[in-house]
């Protein structure tokens, strides 16, 4: 049974009673998903529950230590992962800032985990877990280098070189739906401008067609010449974009996630003959282009990855 299956099912293979576990979680604005993991990825259990509201760390603390208790209450894990939604420091110990949960500024979330569980744990951003967790599990599993980028409400971004996750000297590195797309494009919440993130995001596809993303699918599905138009137009912009992570990183795959993903099939094309016109073969020689694979279990499973490193 793969992965996908074992986490919707909630199944528990057999395991051997001495072999150590791991947990991942994955810290997000409506809920906080955990699992248990064998050194082999192998998914052992999962559990879901509601962020508290309002989501200050005091409150998420407490639920995520009952909710490890519960998921783990025969303490087979020796160590813990957490993918926040915003960025950790460098050592993956303290929570800078997360964003849209309540309060969090400098949160010495590892600590608190450490002291509350006993167990040794470590912090990523969630973009970086996800990337993690491909790379482990998913679409990135037979390459050493690679770019995973999430289109969303924003656009997330992770760096794996040589196997292991880059985040650069403050922990901050990755962030690859901010480079600059058009010097003169649409101000960005970074204070960018003309960023990545303002052309490819869903709300940068709202802005420009006044429709989500599912329904420009549907449309394209069913043949619509704007739709079709639009997806090509897309595709172009998200291609420009990856030619300066490309020429910069020359990554073996580059794996597109998140929401908008789901319409990969109309933009795909188009992205790589940008990639094709502008940049050199000798710098995306057997490049792939990939459809992330474990959907939104992608960070929790990345989180378990680095939990695996701490060890």
């Amino acid at each position: 049974m793969n992965l996908s299956n074992l986490l919707m099912m909630n199944v528990t293979p057999s395991e051997s009673p001495t072999a150590p576990q791991v947990l991942g979680i994955d810290l997000g604005g409506t809920a906080i998903k955990l699992g248990r993991f064998t050194q082999d990825g192998t998914c052992l259990q999962t559990l879901r529950i509601p962020t508290p509201q309002p989501a200050t760390p005091e409150a998420v603390l407490v639920a995520m230590v009952a909710a490890i208790a519960e998921i783990d209450a025969e303490r087979k894990a020796v160590a813990i992962g957490v993918g926040t939604p915003g960025p950790a420091d460098a050592t993956g110990r303290i929570a800078r800032v997360a964003i849209n949960l309540s309060g969090w500024q400098d949160v010495l979330l590892a600590d608190w985990l450490e002291a509350k569980t006993g167990r040794l744990t470590v912090i990523a951003n969630d973009a970086n877990c996800a990337g993690l967790g491909e790379a482990w599990l998913g679409a990135g599993r037979w390459y050493r280098n690679l770019i995973l980028l999430t289109l969303g409400t924003g656009v997330g971004g992770a760096i794996i070189l040589d196997g292991k996750l880059f985040v650069g000297h403050h922990g901050t590195a990755g962030e690859l739906g901010l480079i600059t797309l058009s010097p003169d494009g649409p101000p960005c919440n970074s204070g960018n401008q003309g960023s990545l993130e303002q052309y490819v995001s869903v709300q940068a596809i709202r802005r420009r067609t006044g429709m989500e993303p599912d329904e420009l699918g549907a449309m394209a599905l069913a043949g619509d010449p704007k739709a079709l138009e639009f997806w090509q137009q897309y595709g172009q912009d998200l291609g420009a974009g990856l030619a300066s992570l490309i020429y910069v990183l020359t990554p073996e795959a580059i794996i597109i996630g998140g929401g908008v993903s789901a319409s990969a099939d109309f933009f795909f094309p188009s992205v790589q003959a940008e990639i094709e016109r502008r940049v050199l073969p000798s710098s995306r020689a057997g490049l792939q282009l990939l459809r992330a694979e474990l959907g939104n279990q992608a960070g929790m499973v990345g989180a378990a990855k680095l939990a695996w490193q701490l060890l």
